[in-house]
């Protein structure tokens, strides 16, 4: 789980404007520090089954956003992908 200094943090480097936290970019870019965290979790913790599935909800949450993103907006998703270092 993300502190509110990380989450804050994240948003503030990816955020188009001061009070955004609702657009793709943030939102997948929030859900890449989750997965990042608790991939580092459940190598520590290998039968923990639950959060396996919750890890895997967020991978493809994720696909999903960045889908929506390609369909939506070809520049912003090629700038997503450059920003996070997300290969295609």
């Amino acid at each position: 789980m993300l502190t509110k200094q990380k989450k804050a943090k994240t948003i503030k480097e990816i955020a188009i404007h001061d009070k955004d936290t609702g657009s793709p970019e943030v939102q997948i870019a929030l859900l890449i520090k989750n997965i990042e965290e608790l991939t580092s979790h459940l190598k520590k913790h290998l039968k923990d089954k639950h959060s396996r599935r919750g890890l895997l909800q967020m991978v493809a949450n994720r696909r999903t956003h960045l889908k929506y993103l390609e369909k939506s907006s070809k520049k912003r998703y090629n700038a997503v992908l450059k920003k996070l270092n997300l290969k295609k």
